[in-house]
């Protein structure tokens, strides 16, 4: 089976981005969100990177 990014409906807390690439990655969600955090607070970039995947990114039934 192919794996594909989608933004997740069961690991969600705002628009399910780092639940996503945490079942992409097969990692706990928290060490993303943990990450995302940090490079906002090290410089902002996980902020962009974050709006860009919320338009770029499908949701989980567009995907299946």
């Amino acid at each position: 089976m192919k794996k594909r990014l989608y933004r997740s409906r069961s690991e969600r807390m705002i628009s399910g981005i780092c639940g996503g690439l945490a079942e992409y990655f097969d990692i706990d969600p928290t060490i993303i969100r943990l990450l995302f955090a940090a490079l906002a607070f090290a410089g902002g970039a996980s902020i962009y990177a974050y709006i860009i995947g919320l338009f770029v990114i499908p949701n989980e039934e567009e995907v299946r």
